[in-house]
């Protein structure tokens, strides 16, 4: 683990398959920077593969926290009307920025963790997640949206 991670620290989002994983935790619950209407968080994607792994710094703000509860949204009434030309996708937070997840839903779920702006590395990693995927997702996403909102720590 990075020593500059919080021992309080909280993962955000979790995707996990039997073998491997792609997740966002927090680095501090607390906004690195804040401003009225926004309050910027500093976190990272973390890759475990048998094949590769790695973390990679991702910063994000209290309106990408409803984009993410938006985007499950739109992965769950996409997985209900499956275009099979086409599969759903969709980054997070908003791609140019910093790091960011790339979501496509197809069969299995492909989750790409691209560092663009820095390194200009693609991890791209499948997943054969479980059905609950998406409501297990939203649980710490709705919580950390909500507290953002509201002025708190993301904790």
């Amino acid at each position: 683990m990075d020593t500059n991670t919080q021992p309080d620290a909280i993962e955000l989002i979790r995707l996990v398959d039997l073998t491997q994983s792609i997740s966002v935790r927090l680095r501090s619950t607390e906004p690195v920077l804040e401003t009225p209407s926004v309050r910027h968080y500093d976190a990272e994607a973390v890759v475990t593969s048998g094949f590769v792994n790695g973390t990679v710094y991702l910063g994000f703000d209290s309106e990408d926290l409803t984009d993410l509860d938006r985007l499950l949204d739109a992965i769950e009434e996409a997985e209900h009307g499956a275009d099979l030309d086409e599969p759903f996708t969709a980054d997070w937070p908003q791609s140019g920025r910093t790091a960011y997840l790339r979501f496509i839903a197809e069969d299995p779920y492909v989750v790409g963790v691209h560092d663009e702006t820095s390194t200009q590395i693609v991890v791209s990693v499948p997943l054969d997640m479980s059905e609950e995927w998406i409501a297990e997702s939203r649980e710490p996403a709705v919580r950390a949206s909500a507290r953002a909102s509201d002025g708190h720590s993301l904790h």
